[in-house]
């Protein structure tokens, strides 16, 4: 595995297949800005509820010039069964081999999956989850200790956050997402480096 991404980095390029069949490559997206998910599996009920804020944002950041990408570390079977019945508007792959999540330097961690499950805001994730219908339901032979990243990516395919999650339900904020999607780069690399 790669070692972790900075900002700065030249976002690694991929070949892919999105579940809905459509071949693509994360360079054909250069000339605009890209958010790149790391979830951990198609089952994953928090994974599921944070896909449905993408889709409720979908419209806005897409005019906007976003893309989303959503990569999960599940088969196929279980993308169709679980993730894909929310048919996102936006690029859902399988990396079942966890390729993807290698190249990025996405990690596995014991530890962080266990002080989730300790940390007192992950009920209210649960509860917002199991509102929205997503229940916890575990998936046959997934990586239960992988933890979610999140990438987001200039027009130009340069890193300007690289988002390693300290939990299970730590992802970037919703709002600098809306930042990144409706500024200039040139203004993101100021307001970071004053």
């Amino acid at each position: 595995m790669r070692m972790p991404l900075s900002k700065g980095d030249i976002a690694p390029d991929f070949t892919f297949t999105g579940i809905n069949g459509v071949p693509l490559q994360l360079s054909d997206l250069r000339g605009r800005k890209v958010l790149l998910a790391f979830f951990r599996n198609a089952a994953c009920a928090m994974c599921n509820l944070r896909v449905r804020h993408f889709i409720r944002r979908y419209n806005q950041w897409s005019l906007l010039g976003l893309e989303i990408v959503a990569v999960f570390e599940s088969p196929e079977t279980s993308m169709s069964q679980y993730v894909g019945r929310q048919d996102a508007p936006f690029p859902i792959i399988a990396d079942p081999q966890a390729d993807l999540y290698n190249l990025y330097g996405v990690e596995v961690s014991e530890e962080k999956v266990k002080a989730t499950m300790a940390d007192a805001n992950t009920q209210k994730f649960v509860a917002e989850a199991a509102a929205e219908g997503f229940t916890l339901t575990p998936e046959e032979g997934s990586n239960f200790y992988r933890v979610p990243a999140e990438f987001l990516i200039d027009d130009n395919g340069i890193v300007q956050d690289a988002h390693y999650g300290q939990l299970v339900i730590d992802h970037l904020p919703l709002d600098v997402i809306d930042r990144f999607a409706s500024s200039n780069i040139s203004e993101i690399s100021v307001e970071t480096e004053g």
